[in-house]
């Protein structure tokens, strides 16, 4: 039995193994993520077991992917759905590499430790992103 096999996470590792598949075999995803036995890898994929949450962070690097997309997967796996949204809702989204590359911009370019989002700055923004 597979318990885990409908979740985002076992749907998301089988899509990004497959991805990398010209560039590394899965048990080399297993090594470079830590895992002492390689079969953990296709045990998660299939959903027979659960992403530990200590290995998030190693496994996202072995998966070229970004940890908090992985962290997200991880915990709705976890502790379900539910209680994953309650976790965000309290502690916030978690940001992607790429959104605390733009907070990292706003800080320095605001020179303030909290800037207001204004409506000038909304537009300027949708401006970028072609809005």
């Amino acid at each position: 039995m597979n318990p885990y096999a409908n979740t985002h996470l076992a749907a998301f590792l089988k899509n990004r193994i497959l991805e990398l598949s010209k560039k590394k075999k899965q048990n080399q995803i297993a090594t470079e993520a830590g895992f002492r036995n390689p079969n953990m890898i296709a045990m998660i994929k299939a959903g027979a077991s659960k992403l530990p949450l200590d290995r998030v962070l190693s496994l996202a690097k072995a998966l070229e992917c970004d940890p908090a997309l992985l962290l997200r997967l991880a915990l709705e796996q976890a502790c379900g759905v539910t209680a994953a949204h309650a976790l965000i809702d309290v502690f916030g989204e978690p940001a992607t590499a790429n959104e605390r590359d733009w907070l990292e911009v706003i800080r320095q370019e605001s020179a303030k430790p909290d800037p207001r989002i204004t409506e000038e700055a909304k537009v300027a923004v949708a401006k970028i992103f072609g809005g």
